[in-house]
């Protein structure tokens, strides 16, 4: 196949914007260049911007399917193909806390589409059952336990793609910790109570990341620093972040940001079924959740998740967090690629794979390539 040259645009690479052409030859960014080779097909990009494609580790659902509900190959090509509209190339598709069995069916499908190669899917994230109920959120209470040692040969089970699990420090022992991430397993903390001291030795056991910063967890006081002093002060670990104007104040936002910096701090949607669907509300294990605009509350108004897009995540980056655009989108592409050490992914340079955006000036979404394939 002849080589792929998109040109005239605003490329966005690492280093900052270029009016080179970006050429694809299969599923790789082969150059950079002036002007596009002789034997290119060349695609016109109309001056907009070309961005790196977002990278979401936080996807419950999307196209009014929800992964709890049906966790199978053709739910996740519905929730894959909705998002990427809105920019996201890649995500881990996210289990909310459920019964093992269901664990299991939500690990086997994902297997089975990433061999079937459905677009975007990166691997799994598994958000439970192993939380606190102090910290629950809209997770059911019923389905919540402890982290026991025979459950780990099931979360070390996925053979394609990257695992992701989120667990109360509290609910785990640092040796299960130690087990998980030796078996290439990407450990968070998240919905927990847990005191500073337990969520240090949850790093030292090789913990990385942190769930929905601020968000269900113990939160820092003077003597009592908690899970998000920890998770501020912790330099060689990642968290996610919920810019939607409703989980946290902008002066949180801007809080994280300063201590953690854009390298550390990622963008998440925590999406529901309703991105991409109209429907006034949707069932979540049992429980009915409202929308009121664009935002998702249970029956007691606690907040379910969000409608958040990943382009609307850099916008609400851009105007709450006080940043540049060239900030906002390395923190929906670079930083969640080196969180999931995914090295190929996350920039526009030689060598990366060819997961783009074609965006207006407003972040709407014209055009994408996931692994040079335009939709």
């Amino acid at each position: 196949m002849s080589p792929v040259a998109l040109t005239n645009g605003r490329v966005l690479t690492p280093t900052g914007f270029s009016e080179d052409c970006v050429v694809i030859e299969g599923d790789r960014i082969a150059a950079t260049l002036p002007a596009p080779p002789a034997d290119a097909k060349v695609v016109d990009l109309g001056g907009k911007m070309l961005l790196p494609g977002f990278i979401d580790t936080q996807v419950n659902g999307g196209g009014g399917r929800l992964f709890n509900d049906d966790p199978s190959v053709e739910t996740l090509r519905v929730i894959a193909e909705t998002h990427r509209r809105y920019g996201t190339t890649g995500m881990l598709p996210t289990l909310i806390s459920d019964d093992l069995d269901v664990v299991a069916a939500a690990i086997a499908a994902v297997d089975a589409a990433i061999e079937a190669q459905v677009p975007g899917i990166l691997g799994i994230h598994i958000e439970g059952p192993f939380l606190s109920p102090k910290r629950k959120g809209i997770h059911p209470e019923g389905k919540l336990q402890p982290l026991r040692d025979d459950y780990l040969a099931l979360l070390t089970s996925l053979k394609r793609g990257k695992t992701l699990v989120t667990l109360a420090p509290e609910r785990a022992t640092p040796d299960q910790i130690r087990q998980l991430v030796a078996a290439g397993v990407i450990v968070s903390a998240g919905h927990s109570d847990a005191p500073y001291e337990t969520v240090r030795a949850a790093i030292d056991a090789g913990l990385t990341g942190f769930t929905h910063i601020y968000n269900a967890m113990s939160q820092l006081t003077g003597r009592a620093p908690g899970m998000v002093g920890a998770a501020l002060e912790s330099g060689d670990t990642f968290a996610g972040i919920i810019a939607d104007g409703h989980h946290l104040h902008p002066a949180s936002l801007r809080i994280a940001l300063a201590a953690k910096g854009p390298e550390r701090l990622m963008l998440v949607t925590d999406a529901m079924p309703s991105v991409g669907s109209d429907a006034p509300g949707f069932e979540l294990q049992g429980r009915t959740i409202h929308r009121e605009g664009d935002r998702l509350v249970g029956e007691d108004g606690t907040l379910a998740g969000s409608t958040l897009t990943m382009a609307g995540a850099v916008r609400g980056m851009i105007d709450q967090g006080r940043v540049s655009l060239e900030t906002a989108v390395a923190m929906a592409s670079a930083t969640p690629a080196a969180f999931l050490s995914l090295a190929t992914h996350g920039g526009i340079a030689v060598g990366q794979s060819a997961n783009l955006l074609l965006a207006d000036g407003n972040l709407n979404i014209e055009a994408s390539w996931i692994a040079g394939i335009r939709a």
